[in-house]
């Protein structure tokens, strides 16, 4: 039994009660989604997390900026989208354990 068999998800895969969420979940998440998690992609989930739960859901633009801060360098949405690539803001909010946004998507 792995770790998201234990919560309770959307039918399309997201966190229920964020307050569930762990490490051990983004980990499955990130299974999922088929990507294998890098520190950056951390970096992504827990700002996106962090951000959200804070009321402010980041799009792409926001990510970018706050992402060329952590790492000193300028970061092109080429990079965020061969990271994340059904989109960085709303994989990141999924992998982060943070509802569905119900925004329109880019920046």
């Amino acid at each position: 039994m792995s770790a998201l068999d234990s919560v309770e998800r959307t039918e399309d895969g997201y966190l229920v009660n964020s307050t569930d969420w762990n490490e051990e979940i983004a980990t499955g998440l990130f299974a999922e989604e088929g990507i294998e998690a890098t520190d950056r992609h951390w970096d992504i989930v827990k700002y996106v997390r962090a951000e959200t739960l804070d009321g402010n859901e980041p799009n792409e633009r926001s990510i970018m900026k706050a992402m060329g801060k952590l790492w000193g360098e300028k970061v092109s949405s080429k990079l965020m989208y061969e990271m994340f690539p059904l989109m960085p803001s709303k994989q990141g909010l999924k992998i982060g354990g943070c509802p569905k946004s119900t925004r329109k998507g880019g920046y």
